[in-house]
């Protein structure tokens, strides 16, 4: 059988195990060695049933990612799915580590399933745009039923061995070594006829559980088509023989799989994965960090030190008003509390966190930190003061970062004796829960530093994207961008709702001017500095400084739901009037086009200058960081798909030059 198989006995039961590291990943080696395996034990009559295993620390977890995007080669999955299934002889699957995608359709196919404790179960190709193609969305709901399979299919998350074992996709928790469980389970079904699970009836259920499934996660499922493609197969299951439900779940598969959102999602797949290389840092020796200190106890700090306490790292946090911190460990307090009773964190695991902070006001605490993240306000004169004295009291080797989101870094790391230690993390608030962490590269910045910075970005759950230093580094100097064409629209005659909800139809969660609001408008504004030479500026004079005023571009009732507001446009009309401008209207396809292609004529500008290293971590900075529709790609793939020389006429159609950095990405796009 190769390299890649093994074939032994354990008396009368075969024991097939498949070796493909590192995560077994279902290659067209791995599908033929399955075939094969299932023929050897039909065929050698001395042996009364087969057991599948894998060697290394996982089952099969999924697809290989090197067939991604090329020609299906046989045998295909299906194929290897309908010969375990259709075997004379039990098939027993070994599951440990993962069974993911194509592997879980491969454990479904067989008789039987043993599972070790610590194995997890799913089926996530709703990630990419796609759902199973190989009798998943008709095995699943035969095993445990309509709605338990609507959540593992259309939300894509994995479940446990033991809730596995509860709801019947696996038949037994192994006690102790894994094959000998499989292969004692092969002994007593040898003698029974194999239990093919497309032979089981999947229950029918009242259209009401399919509605109330999609209005539940209709957030989570907003702009996809693969949740309604799911939902449409999961109910053929029901409704149809099987072999009529595989033919048509083969169907909704490859119309999934040939769609803009497969290839957008695929996109963005690798392009997760692809920012975490830099070149100069890969195989780079990182600096341990066992301890972190964080400066600023507002929300930004707050949310900071429960992403560093919620991944095992002790956190000194230094803020200089003790009201101030005792506030700031008052909400680390209440989100772990939250986090407890949405299951999210075991209370045992909340308990150990908050007794690894420790507050203080005294900022030489910090002394002994691997790590110390500054999160006070966004001046350049308070950060100055603060690296200054860090660099004295720091230990030699401690990382000191910036959590700053648009000032200058080198000018912050030139106030100390240690520029190399310096770094940039840009993280997104809240902190703790958004993914996206901005790692800016200083000039002196060491590369065991950056090299550092990814491997604690990893530690805390972020996915990291290196910036060069810049004004607003990638995300918030193309956000600087929409919002200047966004206020510009609504200065020449669009309504800030109509903005919104051209860019939220779109897939954004929040347009800008309900984002502006949010954020608060008199972010870096002072009444002393004001001169009333923007709209934003004119809405503060007013009053209207955003939810918290209980109105900025929008009036906001009780319940902080924006509404129209004429006196927000009485301001705007003023301003226009003042500045010479005549209002017009507009529609909502030159609405999108000023805010999506002036973004990517700006990212073009980062990758000339060298800000950002590849389109693709611009994509990523949007989609983790900003809410760009994944389905998209990002801005940069989204770009790609329309095509850049488009892209070019569009922005002149508007009367907007585009800059020599797009002209020359669009030459090549053509060439």
């Amino acid at each position: 059988m190769g390299d890649i198989a093994a074939w032994t006995r354990n008396g009368a039961i075969a024991v097939l195990t498949l070796d493909n590291p590192p995560v077994n990943a279902i290659s067209q080696a791995v599908r033929s060695a399955l075939v094969e395996g299932v023929k050897r034990a039909a065929a050698e009559p001395d042996v009364s049933a087969l057991v599948i295993a894998c060697a290394g620390r996982t089952f099969f977890a999924g697809a290989d990612l090197k067939e991604f995007g090329k020609p299906s080669t046989e045998p295909f999955l299906t194929e290897v799915v309908d010969t375990i299934e259709g075997a004379g002889k039990p098939v027993i699957a070994a599951i440990h580590g993962s069974a993911l995608g194509g592997g879980l359709e491969i454990a479904m196919a067989c008789h039987y399933r043993v599972a070790h404790a610590d194995a997890r179960l799913g089926l996530p190709e709703v990630t990419l745009g796609l759902m199973p193609g190989a009798r998943g969305t008709q095995h699943l709901p035969r095993l445990v039923g309509v709605s338990k399979a609507l959540e593992i299919i259309a939300l894509g998350e994995p479940v446990s061995a033991p809730e596995a074992r509860t709801i019947g996709l696996v038949d037994e928790i192994a006690e102790g070594d894994l094959v000998e469980a499989a292969c004692a389970k092969a002994r007593s079904a040898a003698d029974a006829p194999p239990r093919r699970t497309r032979e089981r009836v999947a229950q029918p259920v009242s259209d009401d559980i399919y509605e109330q499934f999609s209005q539940r996660h209709a957030k989570k499922f907003r702009g996809l088509d693969a949740p309604k493609a799911i939902i449409a197969s999961i109910r053929a299951a029901t409704e149809l023989p099987f072999e009529d439900g595989a033919r048509r779940e083969r169907d909704i598969f490859l119309k999934l799989r040939a769609g803009p959102q497969n290839e957008a999602l695929r996109h963005v797949f690798f392009a997760e994965r692809e920012a975490g290389k830099v070149p100069g840092i890969e195989g780079g020796e990182a600096r341990v960090i066992e301890t972190a200190g964080v400066i600023g106890s507002g929300t930004m700090g707050s949310g900071i030190t429960i992403a560093f306490l919620s991944a095992g790292i002790p956190v000194t946090l230094y803020e200089r008003d003790p009201a101030a911190l005792k506030r700031g460990l008052a909400h680390i307090r209440m989100v772990l509390d939250g986090n407890v009773s949405s299951g999210r964190m075991t209370r045992e695991a909340a308990d150990r966190a908050l007794s690894a902070v420790q507050p203080t006001s005294d900022m030489a605490a910090l002394a002994n930190a691997d790590v110390i993240v500054e999160a006070a306000y966004e001046r350049m004169d308070i950060k100055r003061s603060i690296f200054a004295e860090l660099g004295e009291l720091a230990k030699p080797g401690a990382i000191l970062a910036s959590n700053t989101s648009y000032l200058d870094l080198d000018e912050i790391a030139g106030v100390t004796s240690r520029p190399a230690d310096v770094i940039g993390l840009h993280f997104f608030s809240p902190a703790n829960i958004m993914k996206l962490l901005e790692v800016v590269r200083g000039r002196e910045t060491a590369p065991d530093v950056i090299a550092t910075a990814f491997k604690l970005a990893k530690r805390i759950g972020k996915i990291a994207v290196l910036s060069g230093n810049a004004w607003g580094f990638i995300g918030n100097r193309m956000l600087a961008v929409r919002r200047e064409q966004a206020e510009a629209m609504a200065v020449e005659g669009a309504s800030p709702a109509q903005v919104d909800r051209v860019l939220e139809n779109f897939g954004f969660a929040m347009g800008p001017f309900r984002m502006g609001d949010l954020a608060g408008l008199d972010l870096g504004w002072t009444p002393e500095s004001s001169t009333g030479s923007t709209i934003r500026e004119r809405l503060c004079e007013a009053g209207r400084r955003g939810q918290k005023t209980g109105a900025g571009f929008y009036d906001y009732r009780d319940d902080r739901k924006p509404a129209p507001s004429q006196e927000a446009e009485a301001i705007i009309a003023g301003f226009a009037r003042d500045r010479g401008i005549t209002r017009s209207s507009f529609d909502d396809a030159e609405i999108l086009d000023r805010l999506l292609w002036p973004m990517v004529d700006e990212g073009a500008k980062l990758l000339a200058e060298g800000i950002a290293l590849r389109e693709s971590d611009i994509d990523v900075v949007w989609l983790n960081g900003y809410g760009w529709p994944r389905w998209t790609g990002g801005p940069m793939f989204h770009a790609r798909q329309t095509g850049l020389p488009e892209v070019t006429r569009r922005l002149r159609a508007l009367g907007i030059a585009p800059s020599d950095a797009l002209m020359n990405l669009a030459n090549e796009d053509s060439a």
